[in-house]
């Protein structure tokens, strides 16, 4: 699983992950030109409480307010969309590096990067990609295929520098291609909704015995090492798989099976930042090998994403978009200036950007659903689900 003992590993793992939490959702038209998702707007004015005053007891909104919902839902999905700008930014120095590590036959090089905490990005990116496509939510599903696909080059030239088992690749390479197949094809409605759950059935199996191991691992050596964790996990989703199937358990726990692999993911990537702080509190000296524009740029990506997903009141979405803007970008440069890594002018630009940029999203969706305070607009997000 993925190491504690390497930094930038976890760090290009987590900053995949954040798109998703981007970070991730929308209709088959463009974005400029998709009228406002009806059932966002109905979801937004059936939770307003409803006062004496006449104007709040319609349920159908204002033309001055749908114009606004119209505008926002523009834009917040234009800021998704931008959040491929950074994170594809984020990947192209680590694959040009292998690339020409393995042009100057430095081979060796390449083993620096362990395939099992590459592969666990993947999972995570795989997991939300179906999320997303589920939804329909198109600047999201682009991210996470962006996501699939970069691990995946990397993957491919660790296989090449024989960093990893060529038979392992092989495996990963029928686990990518079906993947982005099945997740296209029901994008479209193309597939069969029994085998949709399938696949489901795989991704939630996999993501339960993944996180747990993961956790674990990033604790070695003050914990043993033992891949018990992942097969306990794995023996429990497998169990609960089954049971769901055999319809043995209630329509509540079969509804809740269904809808956990989204969130392992999310928790997985969310795990990720944990890793990569524990390393650097037991190993200051790390912290001169992480890249603090890589950093930077995990943290745009993902906060471009916290506006849609308090938007569509996706509270899966939000909280891995926010958790890694946070504590992931703003909370890894927070140790990096702690110990002198970067100049206090570096951190209090990033920090000023973070947080005005986060509370204008609150104000301005506040403002565009005429609530009295924005923090209605968090209230909602979290009663929503």
């Amino acid at each position: 699983m993925l190491p504690a003992s390497s930094p930038s590993v976890s760090l290009s793992a987590a900053s995949l992950s954040l798109r998703l939490l981007t970070p991730l959702n929308h209709p088959f038209y463009p974005p400029a030109h998709r009228a406002l998702n009806s059932r966002n707007l109905r979801i937004h004015r059936r939770r307003r409480p409803c006062p004496a005053a006449a104007s709040r007891t319609t349920s159908t909104p204002s033309s001055e307010e749908a114009a606004g919902l119209r505008q926002w839902d523009t834009l917040t999905a234009r800021f998704a969309g931008a959040s491929n700008i950074p994170f594809l930014l984020i990947q192209i120095p680590q694959i040009l590096l292998n690339y020409n590590n393995l042009i100057s036959g430095n081979k060796a090089a390449l083993l620096a990067v362990p395939w099992l905490g590459m592969l666990t990005g993947l999972l995570g990116n795989m997991t939300l990609l179906s999320y997303f496509a589920k939804k329909k939510e198109v600047e999201a599903i682009v991210v996470q295929t962006l996501g699939v696909l970069s691990i995946y080059v990397v993957l491919g030239q660790l296989a090449m520098a024989q960093a990893m088992s060529l038979p392992y690749f092989a495996v990963i390479s029928v686990l990518v291609v079906s993947g982005l197949v099945l997740n296209f094809v029901n994008y479209f409605g193309w597939l069969s909704v029994g085998l949709w759950l399938v696949w489901e059935d795989f991704i939630t199996v996999a993501g339960i015995s993944v996180l747990p191991q993961v956790m674990w691992s990033t604790f070695v050596p003050f914990l043993p090492k033992s891949i018990l964790p992942g097969v306990i996990s794995f023996v429990i989703a497998l169990g609960a798989i089954i049971l769901a199937r055999m319809r043995k358990l209630p329509e509540k726990m079969v509804a809740f099976i269904r809808s956990i692999s989204a969130w392992i993911a999310t928790l997985l990537f969310m795990w990720m930042p944990i890793a990569q702080m524990w390393t650097t509190y037991l190993n200051p000296d790390n912290i001169k090998g992480l890249s603090a524009f890589t950093i930077l740029l995990g943290m745009i990506g993902n906060g471009l994403m916290i506006p849609r997903a308090l938007f569509i009141r996706d509270l899966i979405w939000f909280t891995g978009a926010s958790w890694a803007s946070f504590l992931h970008g703003w909370g890894n440069l927070a140790c990096m200036y702690y110990f002198k890594s970067i100049s206090w002018t570096f951190f209090l630009g990033a920090t000023l950007s973070l947080y005005i940029w986060t509370g204008i999203a609150l104000w301005r969706d506040g403002k565009v659903h005429q609530y009295s305070s924005p923090l209605k607009s968090l209230q909602e997000l979290f009663s929503a689900t």
